[in-house]
This record gives structure tokens, sequence and C-alpha cells, in this order.
């Protein structure tokens, strides 16, 4: 506490010596007397305060994934296809319902070894959402209606526990800091949601620490559409040749091997967004 107590006395020494020079030649004058802070007002004080929530959004759910074990709590030696069919059958110790998935998507993520081409499980990404030095499991399963599941998953003592689960139909979903944001358009035009899950480590969940409603900035040229142009010739694809395919979200093959360059492209991409978004 000392050298905040020296601060605070230089402060006001300072201070003194400011207002001595105060009407003298050159030196300052007083615009006034600052206005007063003014607290939060309470509305209705007699109203008795909620006890218990109304509803259960699911918030800090977690459940052990039966059937999985982590050596050396490493989920990078983990199939995340296996994984999200084990999921299937965790049982929440607070059954809200909100962790379920559709019938159908059900149904793709049992067939994922015999119809790999309909697996809902997209790649996976691998961050330290914890602080404690190891990287947690990150899937994404696609639904109905352009919606996302995301999950999130943590290894300890060769437990797996999924420590997130949410659904929403999002614009993107990316990292800053140790945080998963996820945008999602809202109904007002030019405007989205953000919401920021964080690990909260007495809960030993991932909890919607922010969610908050965002007018979008407009970027320069946005509102002008680009003048159609002829496209340029190209040369007929060979017979029997696939189109290249689009930049969209692709499903993660169960003989795919997860690497760690994927998270390592969407760490550098969401610390810059980080950096100049936040």
């Amino acid at each position: 506490m000392r050298p905040v107590r020296v601060r605070t006395v230089a402060a006001a020494v300072a201070g003194l010596a400011l207002l001595s020079g105060c009407g003298s030649a050159g030196g300052l004058e007083s615009t006034g007397e600052a206005p007063s802070a003014v607290g939060p007002a309470r509305l209705w004080p007699d109203l008795p305060p909620a006890s218990a929530a109304p509803y259960d959004y699911g918030e800090g759910e977690t459940a052990r994934i039966p059937g999985i074990t982590v050596p050396g709590d490493d989920v990078h030696r983990l199939d995340p296809v296996t994984v999200a069919q084990a999921g299937l059958k965790a049982r929440t110790k607070r059954d809200s319902g909100l962790d379920e998935l559709p019938d159908a998507t059900v149904r793709q993520i049992r067939d994922c070894r015999t119809a790999p081409g309909d697996c809902p499980v997209l790649t996976p990404y691998y961050f330290d959402l914890t602080g404690d030095g190891r990287d947690e499991l990150v899937i994404g399963v696609r639904l109905p209606e352009r919606q996302l599941a995301v999950r999130a998953y943590r290894a300890d003592e060769g437990v797996l526990t999924r420590i997130m689960s949410t659904v929403d139909a999002v614009i993107s979903v990316e990292l800053a800091g140790r945080d998963l944001i996820l945008r999602a358009p809202s109904v007002i035009s030019g405007y989205e949601y953000r919401t920021a899950w964080s690990w909260d480590d007495r809960q030993q969940a991932m909890l919607a620490t922010r969610d908050e409603i965002l007018r979008v900035p407009e970027r320069r040229g946005e509102r002008t559409a680009p003048t159609p142009t002829a496209p340029a010739p190209t040369a007929p694809a060979p017979e029997g040749s696939r189109p290249a395919p689009s930049g969209s979200p692709t499903a993660l093959a169960p003989s795919e091997t997860p690497t760690a360059a994927s998270s390592a492209a969407a760490s550098s991409a969401a610390a810059s967004w980080a950096a100049g978004g936040r």
C-alpha cells in the first residue's frame, strides 16, 4: 500500500500547485464545477427479488463422454467422429434437453463410417480454452436449417468431459484470446449477435459470459455493387471430371487424421480479428 500512498500525496501536491497558479498570467482557468457522478437508481425497490431462474438454458452443463479414454490427456489423439458418436450416449447432470440433436442428425452421426459423405461432423480444432497449458477439442456439427452445434471437450486424468454445448445459426465461430466468439445474424438489419464463451474455473465449464447485439460497421465499397464483367473463356473440363469444391465447411471423413495445422491457421486469423475488432 505504501507506493499507492506516495503517488496519492504526490498527486495532491501537484494539484495544489496547479490551483495556486489559476488566475495568474498564462495560468489555468476554471471551467466550473465538474458534474457529480450519479449511481444507478433502483426501480420498484419494493418488488421482491427472484430466487430461481424461470427457464433452464443449459448454462454450465457438463457431461462425461462414456467409452472414451484419453492417453496422456492429449485430445489430439482422439478421433472426432468417435467422440461425436460416443457423445450421443452422454448424460448431463442437469437435463435441460438443450444438448440434444435432431433425429436426422443423430442418424447421420451414427452412419459416419458407412456414409462419410453425409457425416455432419466438421474438421476439429484444438485450443487451450482453460489456460492449463493443454489443448481442448472443439467440434462443430452441421444441423438442418443452416444451424451449427458447437461443442468443446476437456481431458483430465484420462477422462473426456464435454464442457460446452450450444446451437445457433452462426455467421462465424472465432477464437479471441481463450474465448470462443459466436456471431449470429439478427432480425434487425445491420446488426448481429455476438456471444463470448469463456472458461469458468468454479463451474469447470464454458459459460456465455457476454451476449450482446452490435451494429455491424459498413465497409467501404459495400454500398456500391461492382460492375458485372464478362467472364473470361475457360477451357472445357475433361470428361468425367468433377468441379472444384466451394469454400463452404466440409465434413470430416472418418479416415482423416486431425492435425494441428488447421488450428494454427485458425488461431492466427482469430488473433488478427481480436486485435482489430475487440
